[in-house]
């Protein structure tokens, strides 16, 4: 066997083994969707829950990725690229849902797209208790300020709830959201 082939069966064995299987290739589907709807603005808190949909946005020059103090910059993010011409989407975690409510009024009142993608804490298997009161209320919350919600607990629902979400956005002129609930993420713990 030739010295370029060996690296070439090296290359491509490294490659199956670090290729996402099809339960962690969501994120993954979610950045091609942003790509395909033509976003070119992120705002973001960071959340784990996010990190391999973050870290693709962050690696796209054609993307501007904007780490936020809190997640109602994110509403104004979204209207001011909207103005400027632009699509954004909002990547936050449920706890950060209360600090959006009061803002989300400037998209309902301004007909502004505002795609929201939610990891869920305080759901299935929630290990601090104080995550649970604002991930119970998340939907009901949001759906209060008129924002369309859909959610997705399997890896085989992602793609399309978070396009679904996507097109009602830019399509409608109003907020939504996708929430991607804790089975499909996994419960987390502390420690061991």
């Amino acid at each position: 066997m030739f010295p370029a082939n060996a690296q070439e069966d090296d290359m491509q064995r490294e490659q199956l083994e670090s290729a996402p299987t099809a339960a962690e290739a969501w994120p993954d589907q979610i950045y091609d969707l942003l790509k395909q709807h033509g976003v070119r603005q992120v705002g973001l808190v960071p959340d784990a829950g996010h990190a391999r949909l973050i870290k693709r946005c962050l690696a796209d020059n054609d993307m501007k990725v904007v780490s936020l103090t809190t997640e109602e910059e994110g509403v104004a993010l979204a209207f001011g690229a909207w103005l400027g011409g632009e699509k954004s989407v909002l990547l936050m975690q449920s706890s950060g849902v209360g600090n959006i409510i009061n803002m989300l009024s400037v998209a309902i009142a301004h007909r502004t797209p505002c795609p929201i993608i939610v990891t869920m804490r305080g759901d299935f298997g929630e290990f601090n208790p104080f995550q649970v009161p604002m991930g119970n209320a998340t939907q009901a919350c949001l759906e209060a300020m008129g924002t369309l919600v859909k959610r997705a607990d399997r890896p085989e629902d992602v793609a399309d709830t978070v396009n679904a979400t996507l097109r009602l956005a830019f399509n409608t002129y109003r907020p939504t959201a996708t929430l991607l609930g804790q089975r499909l993420l996994g419960a987390k713990t502390f420690g061991k």
